[in-house]
């Protein structure tokens, strides 16, 4: 290689000679030796590099003229070069013998085809500066090595006299090389290598530099890659089955990257490194889809997880791979989630808390399937929620029906719905209720629990049956008292608001527990007022004064014959309240209320917890305690309805905690439907709380149960509210969309529709049909007579 310095060509440069007269063909006869051995790579001088730069400078400079013939000198002493080193290549054709001639000879041309223009950078510019002077100002300055015209001359001659000739023999044997490779055998890489950058670096077009590269190089990369795979796949299919395939498919496909990394050209604007991973992957992935994905749905269910993750890295690669294998996925969780609650029918349909926790197994069964196999792709968690959606929503185990007869509003019977979050609502209250469930549960097992409930929420459909079961229970256990932690009560609110509960059901909830605090405060002033009342029975009452709009559930106040000290104490109550708040009406639901009473007979003395129902059947003996009294006398004592008494009365005679019963009756019965006006009831005189085979004489019983805070007909009521509220609410947001919109389409109203309701309940086709036909006839909207799936609102 010649060896100069060009970074102090300037500080060295000779004097300039004194001008005289310069001839070309004297000037060249210099220039010509250090010219050739520049070409050659040999040693060149400081002085004769410095030397060659000051004469192409004077003979450019001298006389325009000579342009051309500096030109044409040079090109024929670079023809003549090349001419030469074809020879040398082309000397011995064999195999390897012909790439490393080639290469070596192209690595020392290419090196001096950067060093050979610059002694002619005055000749370059003149040149240029010649042309047409529109052009010269719309090219730059100064030009780079790129822009040489003199490189471009020894590019353009290298590819005229060798390249051209012996490109195809040089294509062949790196291909055939690189089939070496594929095969285990050994060769010297860097002859691959070479030859590539070779055809990289040849072309002298500006607007595409990796053009011969393209055409050459890479199209006969691609084209042997893909016929060496297409012969090697499908024999290592048949031979060794399809699972094994994946792993062979996976392994060549990084092989192959890794290899195009080392052969093919990777730099700014080659997009080799993408086309050959297609090219693997159509050949290696693609071609055998089909086969692939049979092995899905067994492997699913098997749980063999880390050939999943190999098929979701094989298929991630191919179009429509992996939807395939979505439904697959789909299809599993939505089959093994109900086999397994069905299986599971007899203990969960009578055990919430075991129901939520299958429900929860299933749910962390399958996330883990998704996180191992899938690597928690959105994809994949996108399919496990919609699978696992429809197995918390499906009625195959148990369903509730909510049937609606009596709406003034049109509307037809629903479909049936999961009891799913009636049964999250039950299994909520035996964690926040004092139950032994919650007792034997730490603070933080309780929180974690209660946050897995409103995991399980999330995916229910029907969420707003949830919030009247969970309103339901709170109210039982704020009245009763019987919460476990008031703390946790108040965050189980903040948390539904968290996973998006509708706003006005959580305020309401929270107001509940405020009206609960002002009551406290109202008991304390009540029974300052009366402290010195001897008479008063303010020290054993408790008064809750709850707000309708919080609490109410549109029920029915139940009449009922009050024992005489409590009816003397309500209107005291009254007057407190009134000069407290005037203008504000009290309502008393005395179904909701409860007390405990005193219960003495011949066995000794008992305090019971009763509701004011039973406690108004029991004091219909107290002045006459060896009494029988009729149903008939009941009813006038106790001022109940029917079937009020019916229920009041079956829990004193067949309380399932109790092995004695508070009442008993004659002839014995064995529902409250067998009662009639003449059965008789009396006092139980050998009533006791049995320890260890043994009656006590004191003790205490709870024999509220769960409270009663509805009328016998309690369940259909709750089932009509639910459909009344979402007729109403469906209607609500139908007319908030068609005041906001005026206009809109049917298909738009209903999209819409359901994004404004999907947080409380999935609507269905039928019911918005039915509340839109409702609406337009009571002309709060109007259907299009140019298009009838168009609606307009009316103001």
């Amino acid at each position: 290689m010649a060896n100069f310095d060009s970074s102090k060509m300037a500080a060295s440069s000779p004097m300039l000679k004194e001008k005289q007269e310069i001839h070309f063909d004297e000037e060249w006869v210099g220039m010509k030796p250090t010219v050739l051995k520049l070409l050659r790579q040999e040693n060149v001088s400081r002085a004769e590099w410095q030397d060659l730069f000051w004469k192409v400078y004077n003979v450019c400079m001298w006389d325009e003229k000579c342009l051309p013939k500096v030109l044409s000198a040079l090109q024929q002493e670079i023809k003549f070069f090349v001419q030469q080193v074809k020879e040398k290549v082309l000397h011995d054709q064999d195999e390897n013998a012909l790439l490393r001639a080639y290469i070596r000879e192209w690595s020392k041309y290419f090196t001096q085809s950067t060093f050979l223009p610059m002694p002619f950078s005055s000749l370059e510019k003149l040149l240029a500066t010649s042309k047409d002077s529109t052009n010269s100002q719309q090219k730059k300055a100064s030009k780079t090595e790129e822009e040489s015209e003199v490189r471009k001359n020894m590019l353009d001659f290298w590819n005229q006299y060798i390249f051209d000739i012996i490109k195809q023999p040089l294509k062949d044997r790196a291909m055939a090389l690189l089939h070496k490779e594929r095969n285990s055998e050994t060769f010297d890489n860097q002859l691959i290598s070479g030859v590539r950058e070779s055809f990289v670096n040849l072309c002298s077009n500006q607007e595409d530099r990796l053009q011969i590269y393209r055409e050459c190089f890479e199209a006969a990369y691609l084209d042997t890659t893909a016929s060496f795979y297409k012969a090697q796949a499908h024999e290592y299919l048949a031979e060794n089955g399809v699972q094994n395939y994946m792993k062979y498919a996976d392994d060549k496909l990084k092989e192959e990257e890794e290899r195009a990394l080392r052969y093919l050209d990777t730099g700014k604007g080659s997009n080799s490194l993408q086309l050959l991973v297609q090219t693997c992957v159509d050949v290696l992935v693609k071609s055998f889809k089909e086969e692939i994905l049979r092995e899905c749905a067994p492997m699913i269910k098997n749980n063999e997880t880390s050939k999943l993750n190999l098929m979701l890295r094989l298929m991630d690669r191919v179009h429509d791979g992996i939807n395939p294998m979505l439904e697959d996925l789909e299809q599993h969780i939505r089959e093994a989630g109900l086999a397994d609650m069905v299986s599971a029918a007899d203990i969960i349909t009578t055990d919430s808390e075991k129901y939520v926790e299958r429900l929860l197994l299933l749910f962390h069964r399958f996330s883990t399937l998704v996180k191992e196999a899938f690597n928690d792709d959105p994809r994949f968690l996108t399919a496990r929620d919609k699978a696992y959606e429809h197995v918390v929503n499906d009625t195959k185990v148990f369903r509730l029906d909510l049937a609606n007869n009596k709406s003034k509003i049109m509307v037809s019977k629903t479909q049936p719905e999961s009891k799913c979050p009636e049964l999250l609502a039950n299994y909520c209250d035996m964690l926040l209720r004092r139950t032994p469930l919650s007792k034997k549960l730490t603070s933080e097992e309780i929180e974690t629990k209660l946050r897995n409930v409103l995991l399980v929420l999330k995916y229910v459909q029907n969420k707003d049956v949830f919030m009247r079961y969970h309103k339901v229970h709170l109210t039982r256990r704020l009245i009763l008292d019987t919460s476990a932690d008031s703390e946790k009560e108040e965050n189980m609110v903040e948390w539904l608001r968290e996973v998006g509960m509708p706003a006005d059901y959580v305020n309401k909830l929270a107001r509940m527990f405020q009206d609960i605090k002002v009551s406290e405060d109202l008991n304390s002033s009540f029974r300052e007022i009366h402290r010195n009342n001897q008479s008063s029975i303010s020290d054993n009452v408790n008064i809750k004064i709850l707000n309708a709009g919080a609490w109410s559930r549109s029920i029915e106040r139940v009449p009922v014959s009050l024992p005489l000290e409590l009816e003397d104490f309500i209107p005291e109550v009254e007057e407190f309240y009134k000069n407290k708040h005037s203008g504000r009406k009290l309502q008393w639901h005395h179904l909701m209320s409860n007390g405990i009473i005193s219960f003495k007979n011949d066995i000794g003395v008992f305090d019971l917890e009763i509701t004011t129902f039973q406690m108004a059947v029991l004091f219909a003996w107290n002045q006459r305690p060896r009494d029988k009294i009729t149903f008939e006398n009941l009813k006038l004592a106790t001022q109940l309805p029917e079937n009020e008494l019916r229920k009041t009365l079956w829990s004193l005679i067949a309380f399932a905690k109790l092995k004695r019963q508070v009442i008993l009756c004659s002839p014995e019965c064995k529902s409250p439907k067998e009662f009639t006006d003449s059965t008789q009831f009396s006092i139980n005189q050998q009533f006791a709380m049995i320890k260890n085979g043994k009656p006590q004489k004191r003790g205490k019983v709870n024999m509220i149960g769960r409270l009663q805070l509805s009328t016998e007909r309690s369940t259909d009521e709750d089932k009509e509210g639910i459909v009344q509220l979402r007729i109403l609410r469906t209607q609500e947001a139908i007319l908030k969309i068609m005041k906001m919109r005026k206009k809109i389409s049917n298909a738009q109203l209903q999209t819409e529709l359901v994004e404004i309701l999907k947080n409380m309940f999935l609507p269905q086709k039928k019911m918005i049909k039915e509340q839109i036909e409702w609406l337009i006839e009571h002309k709060y909207m109007k259907r299009e007579e140019e298009d009838i799936n168009m609606f307009t609102y009316l103001a």
